[in-house]
This record gives C-alpha cells, sequence and structure tokens, in this order.
C-alpha cells in the first residue's frame, strides 16, 4: 500500500488571464532551481505553450492536471509521484482563479495546495489590497498561500502593494514591468520555448529579481494521498509509432507519450518539415503546432508529402490533430493570403482567421470508445468528407469539433489527452484490424468515476 507523501506546494492564480501567471511561475521555478532545490511544475488545463516555458524553467517535466480531462485519479497520481522526488511543486493556474468548471480554485481545494494570488500591479497603489482580499476570502474554505504582484514600477511602488496588504496576507514579492524580463507572445499564446534564444536569461532575471524583492522561503508542506495502482497493458507491444516533431508540430502531451511507451510501443521522432522520409513505423502521430508558419516549407518538401500518402495506402494508421490534420489537407492558406499546397489525403482547404475559430473542452465518441481532450484553433476548415463523430463540450463552451476517418485515417482538430482511455488509443495505433477492432467501446481506468459525456 501506498503511503501519502508531503512536499511544498502552491497554485498560482489570478484574477483573469493575462495577469501573468506564467512568467511568475517561471521565475518562481528558476529561482528555486537556481538555489539548488528539485522543482516540478504542472499546468492546469489543456495548454502545450506554457508547459514548454516551465521546462525550461525548472529543468523537468511538465504535465497537465485538470479534473475534467486529465481526472481526479490520474491528476492525483501525478502531483503523488512529483511529492516523492521533489523539494517544491508549483501549479500554474488558468484563466482566472474562480473562472470555469472546474475552475483552478476547483483543483486547488480538492487536493489542498494553497493558492498564490498574483495581480497586475500596473497604475494601481493601495486597491492592489483589496484585490488580494477578495481572492483570499471569496471562497472562505480555499486554502490561500498569499500574494505576489507582478509588472510594478519602481521600489516605492513595490512597497506601496505591500504595504496595502491587510488581514495577514502573506507578501511572496514582485517583478517589475522590464521587457526583459516578459515572456512574448502570439495568437495562440506564448512563443514556443524553442524559438526564444535569449529564454534562459530572460529566466535567470525573473529569477534574481523576484529574488531581491521578498524573503525566498518554501511554501508550507502539502499531503499528497497515494493514488490506487495501475498499470497499463501491453496492447501496443512492439508497434512502431513515428510522431511528428518540429516548428510546425510540439503540441504533445508528456502524458500521452509516457502512456504510449508504457502500452509497449516504440516512439521515433521525424521533421516533416527538414527529413524527406518517415522512420520505420508500423503508426504514424501528427499532433497539432504552428504549420500555418511554416506551410510553404511543408509544402516544398515533397518526398515527406509522399512518404505519407505511401503511409496512408499502405493501410497504416494515422492519427492527425488539428494542425497535423491542417497538413493532411490540400492546401492551407495564412494570414496573408499566401495558399500552399500540402499532403491531400483529406480533401478540402483551411484558412487561417485572425480570431478565435473555437476553445473549448471535447468529449468525442470514437468507434474505439469515448475519448477526452480540447480544441482551440484560429483556422476554418471546409471539406465535403462526412465525419465519424463530433466532440462534445462539458460546459458549453464553442466547438463540437468533426472527427473525419478514412480506412486507417483519423483526423480532426481536437487534441486527445490519450490516457483519458488507453484501450480506445491503442486501437487506434495498433496495426492490423483485428486489433484495432478487439478495444472498441472499452472505457478507460484512468477516468473512472467519471462522466463520459457524450456517449
Amino acid at each position: 500500500m501506498n503511503q501519502p507523501r508531503h512536499c511544498p506546494a502552491v497554485l498560482i492564480a489570478a484574477p483573469a488571464s493575462g495577469q501573468g501567471k506564467t512568467t511568475v511561475t517561471a521565475a518562481l521555478a528558476r529561482l528555486h532551481r537556481n538555489l539548488g532545490r528539485k522543482v516540478r511544475v504542472f499546468k492546469c488545463g489543456p495548454d502545450f505553450l506554457d508547459p514548454m516555458i516551465h521546462e525550461r524553467a525548472s529543468g523537468a517535466p511538465v504535465y497537465q492536471l485538470d479534473m475534467w480531462m486529465v481526472g481526479e485519479q490520474e491528476s492525483r497520481r501525478l502531483l503523488w509521484e512529483a511529492a516523492g522526488e521533489a523539494d517544491l511543486i508549483l501549479i500554474e493556474g488558468v484563466m482566472g482563479l474562480f473562472d470555469g468548471t472546474p475552475s483552478s480554485a476547483d483543483l486547488a481545494r480538492h487536493f489542498g495546495v494553497p493558492v498564490l494570488g498574483v495581480i497586475d500591479g500596473t497604475a494601481m497603489a493601495q486597491t492592489f489590497g483589496a484585490l488580494a482580499l477578495g481572492l483570499a476570502r471569496y471562497q472562505p474554505d480555499l486554502p490561500f498561500a498569499g500574494v505576489l504582484a507582478n509588472r510594478v514600477g519602481t521600489l516605492r511602488h513595490a512597497q506601496l502593494l505591500e504595504g496595502s496588504l491587510t488581514e495577514g496576507l502573506r507578501w511572496y514579492g514582485a517583478l517589475s514591468r522590464e521587457t526583459a524580463i516578459e515572456l512574448p507572445s502570439r495568437h495562440l499564446g506564448l512563443v514556443q520555448a524553442s524559438e526564444l534564444n535569449d529564454l534562459d536569461l530572460r529566466l535567470d532575471a525573473a529569477a534574481q529579481a523576484l529574488g531581491s524583492s521578498c524573503e525566498v522561503a518554501l511554501p508550507p508542506p502539502v499531503t499528497f494521498a497515494a493514488p490506487p495502482v495501475t498499470r497499463a497493458e501491453p496492447l501496443l507491444a512492439g508497434v512502431r509509432i513515428a510522431i511528428a516533431r518540429d516548428e510546425a508540430f510540439a503540441f504533445t502531451y508528456g502524458a500521452s507519450l509516457d502512456l504510449l511507451r508504457a502500452m509497449g510501443a516504440e516512439l521515433s521522432f521525424f521533421s516533416p518539415i527538414h527529413d524527406r522520409q518517415l522512420p520505420e513505423a508500423d503508426s504514424l502521430y501528427l499532433p497539432g503546432g504552428y504549420p500555418e508558419l511554416h506551410h510553404q516549407a511543408l509544402s516544398e518538401n515533397t518526398a515527406m508529402l509522399g512518404a505519407i500518402r505511401a503511409h496512408h495506402a499502405a493501410g497504416k494508421p494515422l492519427l492527425a490533430e488539428c494542425g497535423g490534420m491542417l497538413y493532411l489537407l490540400d492546401s492551407l492558406t495564412d494570414v496573408d493570403g499566401i495558399r500552399a499546397e500540402l499532403v491531400g489525403l483529406l480533401q478540402g482547404a483551411a484558412v487561417m482567421q485572425k480570431k478565435l475559430a473555437a476553445l473549448a473542452l471535447q468529449s468525442v465518441e470514437l468507434p474505439e470508445g469515448v475519448l477526452r481532450g480540447h480544441t482551440y484553433h484560429h483556422s476554418l476548415t471546409s471539406t465535403e468528407w462526412a465525419p465519424v463523430a463530433r466532440g462534445v463540450s462539458p460546459n458549453g463552451g464553442r466547438g463540437a469539433e468533426a472527427v473525419y476517418r478514412q480506412g486507417r485515417l483519423t483526423a480532426s482538430y481536437v487534441h486527445f489527452y490519450f490516457p483519458s482511455n488507453p484501450r480506445a488509443i491503442a486501437a487506434l495505433f495498433a496495426p492490423g484490424e483485428g486489433e484495432s477492432h478487439s478495444a472498441k467501446h472499452h472505457e478507460s481506468t484512468a477516468g473512472a468515476g467519471l462522466p463520459a459525456i457524450g456517449s
């Protein structure tokens, strides 16, 4: 029987999006790492970009936590495992602290993790204290650690903000509004970590600034209960899966890749931009990313386009998500109107939009079983293909995303979270019709106790 584990932990949250949670979380991670501590960072909700930053800041893998998509038991397991190796656990919240169902506050309360409130101090003085008190007392049963000011001006400004705190709220320091600290963004969120040549300099500068603004101490320890013992079945033993990974395709969940390995799959990675051929593989996974920023280079790599067509023609499994699905279309047009011809396995075209086209958690009932995930994209796709299934949002968010299928090709805007149904994922990637159909309609033990939305 596994025993509970104890580790200092905080959940970094804010009154709203855009307050600088990611910058603060990364600064805290780098600050404690530079002090010789082992830091593990998690991200609330279905995000790919923030975890890339936090992996660089902490030097350790970053996983998602979510009461619906990941599930309570899997979230518990991830936290318990991290508590066994870390000196500090940081969890970056999503949106505003109390926004959404379930919210960051719900997750913090469920696992007993105190909240560190991040408040943008721009153009603010004593009102900072009122906002801090509201975050701390709005839900009396919410554990609350203290507050941190972001984007402050002078030292005097930081002192005014700190002095406004009442009822014993702890001051965790301040970050200035210097551009050398802020992390740049683009339409889907932050710029990918691999694209920032000065990222480590920014992280070290932010850590140093934060460390000089307060007494650097660990938060109190949190007790993390042991999860039920579960073991992955070897449903993909010996199956070779090639996964796209480069500047255009990088949106993969670490937990999803871990699951494939745990089920016995052999993973290899390739670049649709730079490589001329696929690795030796039974199955192919094209995750999301930014193909619209590289669609001309993708179009010019005709050898790779042909290799992917040949993979599909051989009847081998192919799963394409969001950007991976766009790559399979006849063409993709960027926001400047520049069109590029792509793989052409999925008849149709996509056009990038300047505004968000869809944002929602998704539950999809496929022939193989129910999978959970999310959708977040700025493109519109037109195709004459009829969907084999459509997603359902548990909270009424925009987007009932279509899932398209032809033979062993499955494509959708949905980014699937593989541990939500390991048997369904194994069926999607296992070569041969016999193996594929053997896993139909089996639900995952990872999501036990959660309703199967859309089933």
